[in-house]
């Protein structure tokens, strides 16, 4: 069984300085780690907070990602896949239920359906020119409303490999829209072809 969480803030609290800092993660250290360590620190650890803060959307009538459901690129009945703009990596492309599900409420026909989309859409950004690679995340504390995440790295930049992309994207400048779109585009034409559906002009 899990720790509750008192028992897991004192096993943290364990391992921290007496400002009840963290030592710096290993992570930090990786040669992609977008810090140097040298003044770099951990905020102090905090309590836990109970209960915890409602996501955006936990109200489906609420919900601004069910209010986009007909925005993007790419569409089929139960699925659609939109460019992020203001990226700083190539491309960051999402993919949302068009109906309100997150993760663990996803009917088993839709989480295989997903599964299958996710390969292809990573498949084929990975096969537009000057991009290495393509990584998909799930993150689900902010938002109720099931989104993955698909991030394009730029060939050559070795320094964004990883799990630390995210965060390589946070802070590199702004990529050029116009580019941006017209992979996206491509992208959308590719899924298209392989997984049906329809795209936005």
């Amino acid at each position: 069984m899990a720790l509750t969480p008192d028992e897991f803030h004192q096993h943290a609290l364990a391992a921290t300085d007496g400002e009840h800092r963290l030592p710096l993660s290993r992570m930090t250290g990786w040669e992609i780690s977008p810090f140097e360590q040298d003044g770099l620190r951990v905020v102090p650890f905090r309590p836990p907070v109970l209960p915890e803060t409602p996501r955006h959307g936990e109200d489906p009538a609420e919900c601004r990602i069910c209010g986009d459901r007909d925005e993007g690129i790419w569409f089929n009945e139960r699925w659609r896949l939109a460019r992020i703009p203001g990226a700083g990596v190539p491309l960051v492309l999402m993919l949302y239920p068009r109906d309100h599900h997150d993760l663990a409420d996803l009917p088993d026909e839709m989480a295989a359906e997903m599964g299958l989309l996710g390969a292809r859409i990573v498949r084929h950004m990975q096969e537009l020119p000057h991009i290495a690679r393509a990584h998909m995340y799930r993150f689900g504390d902010g938002a109720a409303h099931l989104h993955l995440w698909f991030f394009a790295r730029p060939e050559g930049q070795a320094q964004l490999w990883g799990s630390w992309l995210p965060v390589w994207d946070d802070l590199l400048p702004e990529y050029p829209s116009a580019p941006a779109d017209a992979d996206a585009a491509l992208v959308a034409d590719a899924l298209l072809t392989s997984s049906g559906g329809t795209r936005t002009p």
